[in-house]
């Protein structure tokens, strides 16, 4: 008879399975991994900028820059990485960051020093 009880395994007690979570993350394919980190980055760009229906309760326009920032970088080097199918709506979701980060601006950046700028070129409207 074992001395631990099946309410002791890892699952249960609290502590993850580091196994099982290797296991898991080892079969997905990296574009999809790439993929989700742009889309979580695009989501929390989205919040930061109060383009969700909480509106400007959760706007912070330096943690937005930080975002959108991030996932230039991003999809600028893992442009040859993901299929056109993949980065052409994330490049797109990414540029409606940008034009919403000069709108939302008091001081707009000047063309060219915009968060991501740097990866995606100058940005003008």
């Amino acid at each position: 008879m074992s001395d631990t009880s099946p309410s002791d395994t890892p699952e249960t007690s609290g502590n993850p399975d580091f196994d099982a979570m290797a296991r898991d993350i080892a079969e997905v394919p990296a574009v999809e991994v790439i993929v989700t980190v742009a889309v979580n980055l695009m989501s929390a760009a989205a919040v930061k900028l109060g383009l969700t229906e909480e509106g400007d309760t959760f706007k912070d326009l330096d943690e937005a820059r930080k975002l959108v920032h991030a996932l230039a970088g991003l999809l600028d080097a893992s442009t040859t990485e993901i299929s056109s199918f993949h980065a052409a709506p994330l490049r797109d979701g990414l540029k409606s960051l940008q034009l919403a980060f000069r709108e939302a601006s008091l001081v707009p950046d000047e063309p060219g020093q915009g968060p991501g700028e740097k990866y995606t070129g100058p940005l003008y409207g």
